[in-house]
């Protein structure tokens, strides 16, 4: 039962994908792909997690659908990996699913029924494959029958002319091996396997920091009196550079753009690293034995407001990146510094409590790993060409038409209604058409396994 629906998996797999761009069919294979686990794995998919991971999953092909992005791709890809590699081990952490899924999906079949001779250094089979009985049962027997079948068209006119009709020029050996590749992805994936030794170390590692044996007072104490020293003098610059940047910012509020896109261009990408600086800093002082130390009261609270402070300095340049897209538009870019705040600002908050709750750098790849992931899944679900398109005609001071048209065939609906609420010359004109005839065009050619939602807006309009 097992082997056929893994057969079955493969045809459909051939049916969704082959010679088809990306559509309705990643969502369906989403779910072939559920219901091939599931069947595989029912005691895996009673963990709640598993119940998480594989709803995220379908979310994300739900958004290939209905807006068909590249990131939805993405994320839609990366749960996948997610989703395998947790069914492989419940309580690994989400980057250890990720090695997991990844390695499952190319190697998963292998793994299983290979393994290597650590004395000869040779690849041998897991289970004891008779090749000869193999051969016989499907040679012997497609031989034997092509001999039968000359005799009886020799000896039955009627049916010498039956087989000489049959045509098997509608068989397409590259469909077929891309339903190959289908089974080999699914015989890969149905029982999910580990990485070892990462899987095992990773369960062994806690997220609490453990007391070291060199323990030392007094190297601690200059350890210490060296982390005042430092995070107190970056306190102090710190208050002084917000104090100037606040009060350009408020003093400025109607600058040139063009000011603002200098201040933009040249000043973020210096603060976002000295965040990141920031705290490489703190990981570095908080690395061990100091947080044991009997006297850090002070270096702690340094360290806090030093957290807070940067958390500030972020949402300075949040309102800095704000204001250039109030000026000049929103771009991938400008969302991308926004999306790249976020993180840093979570990134931020877990040093505050590894430092306060006595937790170590793993904790800290955990965590951050886990919200990279629920962004990226977040983010993935968002139609942002459309947005993009809609603030900057409506809210943005100005704009890049030819970025807008440069955009994918998301916000080609859009555009469309812009030539009819809007005042547009005649080249801006021209272009909208032609990229509304085209992705137009494009919808009404789609196969049923490539349908999009706008599909079905066309068939309203």
């Amino acid at each position: 039962m097992k082997k056929l629906i893994l057969f079955i998996g493969a045809l459909l797999f051939s049916t969704l994908f082959y010679d088809k761009s990306i559509g309705l069919n990643l969502f369906l294979f989403s779910i072939v792909t559920l219901i091939v686990l599931y069947v595989n794995n029912k005691d895996d998919f009673k963990n709640k997690r598993a119940i998480l991971y594989s709803s995220l999953y379908v979310i994300t092909g739900l958004a290939v659908f209905f807006h068909d992005s590249s990131l939805a791709i993405i994320a839609n890809i990366v749960a996948f990996f997610t989703l395998i590699g947790l069914l492989s081990e419940h309580k690994s952490s989400i980057y250890v699913n990720w090695l997991n899924g990844l390695y499952t999906t190319i190697a998963g079949f292998f793994h299983r029924n290979f393994s290597v001779n650590e004395v000869t250094q040779k690849v041998e089979s897991k289970k004891e494959v008779d090749y000869m009985h193999l051969a016989k049962i499907i040679i012997i027997p497609f031989i034997i029958l092509i001999i039968f079948i000359a005799l009886y068209q020799n000896g039955n006119p009627l049916f010498g002319e039956l087989i000489d009709k049959i045509d098997f020029g509608f068989i397409n050996v590259q469909w077929l091996l891309f339903a190959g590749l289908g089974y080999y992805l699914f015989s890969n994936i149905h029982k999910p396997i580990e990485v070892e030794p990462a899987t095992e170390i990773d369960l062994q590692t806690e997220n609490e920091l453990i007391k070291t044996n060199n323990f030392s007072e007094p190297k601690l104490k200059q350890e210490n009196q060296l982390g005042v020293i430092l995070i107190a003098m970056l306190n102090v610059l710190i208050v002084i550079f917000l104090i100037t940047d606040i009060t350009f910012i408020f003093t400025n509020l109607e600058i040139r753009g063009s000011v603002f896109s200098e201040q933009v261009h040249n000043g973020i990408n210096a603060l976002i690293a000295s965040i990141i600086i920031a705290i490489i800093i703190l990981l570095y002082v908080f690395r061990g034995d100091l947080n044991f130390y009997k006297d850090n009261i002070t270096v702690k609270r340094l360290a806090f407001t030093w957290i807070i402070l940067n958390t500030i300095l972020v949402l300075s340049i949040a309102i800095k990146n704000g204001q250039y897209i109030y000026y000049f538009g929103l771009t991938y870019k400008r969302i991308g510094v926004m999306v790249y705040l976020i993180l840093t600002v979570t990134g931020l908050v877990t040093t505050l409590l590894k430092i306060d709750k006595l937790r170590n750098i793993w904790y800290l790849l955990r965590m951050n790993t886990k919200a990279a992931f629920v962004v990226l899944i977040m983010s993935s679900t968002v139609n942002w060409d459309y947005h993009i398109t809609n603030y900057n005609f409506n809210f943005a001071k100005s704009m890049d038409f030819e970025y807008l048209i440069e955009l994918s065939d998301n916000n080609t609906f859009l555009l469309k209604e812009q030539l009819e609420t809007k005042e547009l010359d005649q080249d801006s004109i021209q272009l909208i058409e032609q990229k509304y005839n085209s992705y137009v065009y494009e919808l009404r050619t789609n196969s049923w396994q490539e349908l999009q939602y706008d599909n079905l807006k066309l068939e309203t309009k």
